[in-house]
């Protein structure tokens, strides 16, 4: 049996599992180079971690690495039931805070490399997280796509750490009660911008009106669950967006709530007004719910989670 040292978290209602101990050797090299070969070499790890039988299709994964990035304290890959993220908002606040529970973190500053670029959180006294994300920016303004089922939609491609569609709607109000159709509704328009010009794109932001925070959103991921917190990588391409509206101003709080209630506070500086790059700034808190072991056994397949026939097959040899 294979021992893997796991502990889990919440951030805002949305799952986090840190691997710290027994995940595969990537070798040295910038992350982006090691997440190409956990991909190309160990994806049927990456399923046994967050896929059933041990975890589902909400649970991201993030495996602590030793940083290549100059002036970095760790390094995190992040990952969830159907492939590979460049960053993640609620699981950096969710890492920090199970560093912090190890007694490997105390309040203060960690750089953390990522594929996609540093991360810098700071562990604050009173045990919240505070994430300096990477660069984001507006890549296209009022895009409109043709949905089927639906019929034109318009909304902007951005970038916070992984590519956004953000579009706000009235169509279906954002709340539990709606979530299929909101789901559904994400998933066509995904597929639409997807083939009509942005392939690049993997989530869907719908954003709406809400009477306690400034605005609500609801995000499609790339596995078709949807996140249960705020979302720090879709706040922080929100934030790209109304800075280049000029609807936010530099340093002025957002408040960002999930289809759930929680709430990620946010704000920005500007890095490049001429390109309309900005620095976001996530805050939010976190909980350990679990500190284990997995155990994978290496001959039978069907306990690590396999998703697809050609895993399957890698796995029966």
């Amino acid at each position: 049996m294979d021992s893997i040292r796991i502990l889990d978290s919440h951030t805002g209602g949305e799952p986090t599992r840190l691997v710290l101990e027994g995940g595969p050797d990537l070798g040295e090299g910038p992350l982006e180079q090691r997440l190409r070969r956990f991909r190309e070499n160990f994806d049927a790890f990456r399923s046994a971690i967050v896929n059933e039988p041990r975890g589902s299709d909400t649970v991201v994964g993030a495996l602590l690495c030793k940083p290549h990035r100059e002036g970095c304290d760790i390094g995190v890959i992040f990952f969830n039931n159907v492939g590979y993220l460049g960053m993640c908002g609620h699981g950096t606040i969710g890492v920090i805070v199970s560093l912090a529970y190890l007694g490997m973190l105390k309040p203060g500053t960690v750089k953390i490399d990522t594929p996609v670029g540093v991360v810098e959180a700071q562990l604050l006294p009173d045990g919240s997280v505070a994430v300096a994300n990477v660069p984001s920016y507006r890549k296209a303004h009022a895009v409109t796509v043709d949905v089927p089922g639906v019929g034109p939609v318009t909304g902007d491609v951005a970038w916070g750490g992984n590519w956004f569609y953000l579009v706000e709607q009235e169509r279906i109000p954002i709340q539990l009660t709606n979530v299929e159709s909101l789901t559904d509704l994400s998933w066509r328009i995904r597929q639409a911008v997807n083939a009509q010009g942005y392939p690049e794109i993997d989530h869907v932001e719908l954003l709406g009106a809400t009477p306690t925070a400034r605005s609500r959103n609801f995000v499609l991921c790339p596995g078709k669950a949807y996140d249960r917190s705020p979302c720090g990588t879709g706040t922080s391409a929100k934030l790209a967006c109304l800075a280049a509206d000029g609807k936010l101003q530099e340093g002025e709080e957002w408040t960002q709530e999930s289809v759930l209630g929680s709430v990620f506070r946010a704000r920005y500086r500007w890095i490049d007004r001429a390109k309309g790059t900005i620095a976001p700034t996530i805050m939010g808190t976190a909980h350990v719910t679990a500190d284990a072991k997995l155990l994978l056994d290496p001959k039978d397949p069907f306990c690590w989670g396999i998703r697809d026939d050609k895993n399957m097959d890698a796995m029966r040899g």
